[in-house]
């Protein structure tokens, strides 16, 4: 099936596809004591697209990225990296996995300054090189502008900018994102999401993106996978899902 960008591929969940599955979530079921979160959601992410979760507030799509950085174990299921089960994998060793966590929120550290900031995300790697910090730069020209400024003085944009770029800096195989268009400008969404794409067609990079601005995110992704209340309710390509009028009215609010 034709997806979003015109390449024959479909992740998540089945389909045909040329691409590497990446990621895989087989069964995932996570509950906050009584109260399941996730009950029995699989979906897969491939090397060099972007898969877009959707779905509501309260469908469990920061409990899904939680759960597959280790932050949340899982009551039952898989997450499988490269062929590696990581599902018990202690947290700390994502990283050196290959992938990154960007959680809702912006989490800059606020008495630092940008450069300060960037340094926290290469610090596992030892020494990195300055053209490193300098492609980062050259991605976002707004926080280079600010290198020397501490964190908190950024806007909500340029703090945006600076954890992903943050996170770029562990050199991931996978990015994992968490509404990173909550309450900025559609100009700096733009803006962002662009870049995402621009960094997974030219460096195959793989991005799971956790949005609630569905429209902003199916336009950038290659498939759309929809939750509902901790389940999936479809899988398929981003164009699909955005030609579904039903389906886009029942679950995205558009």
């Amino acid at each position: 099936m034709p997806d979003a960008h015109g390449s024959t591929a479909l992740s998540a969940t089945g389909g045909t596809s040329t691409a590497t599955r990446l990621l895989e979530v087989e069964g995932l079921t996570s509950a906050y004591g009584p109260v399941r979160a996730l009950d029995g959601v699989s979906l897969a992410a491939e090397t060099g697209r972007i898969t877009a979760v959707l779905g509501a507030n309260g469908a469990g799509k920061t409990t899904l990225l939680r759960t597959i950085s280790g932050l949340v174990r899982p009551v039952s299921g898989r997450v499988v990296l490269d062929g590696e089960d990581i599902t018990k994998a202690p947290v700390e060793s994502m990283v050196a996995k290959g992938m990154a966590h960007v959680p809702e929120g912006r989490g800059v550290i606020a008495e630092l300054t940008v450069d300060e900031n960037l340094r926290v995300g290469s610090l596992f790697r030892g020494k990195v090189d300055r053209s490193e910090f300098d492609r980062v730069y050259d991605l976002f020209p707004r926080i280079a502008e600010r290198r020397n400024n501490a964190a908190h003085t950024l806007s909500g944009g340029e703090r945006q900018m600076l954890v992903i770029g943050r996170a770029l800096l562990a050199k991931p195989r996978i990015l994992l994102l968490d509404e990173p268009s909550l309450g900025l400008a559609p100009r700096i969404v733009a803006q962002i999401f662009g870049l995402l794409r621009q960094l997974v067609d030219s460096e195959g990079l793989s991005v799971l993106l956790v949005e609630q601005n569905a429209r902003s995110a199916l336009s950038v992704a290659d498939v759309g996978v929809v939750l509902n209340l901790g389940k999936v309710v479809v899988t398929d390509s981003a164009r699909t899902l955005m030609a579904d009028e039903d389906l886009r009215h029942a679950y995205l609010g558009f």
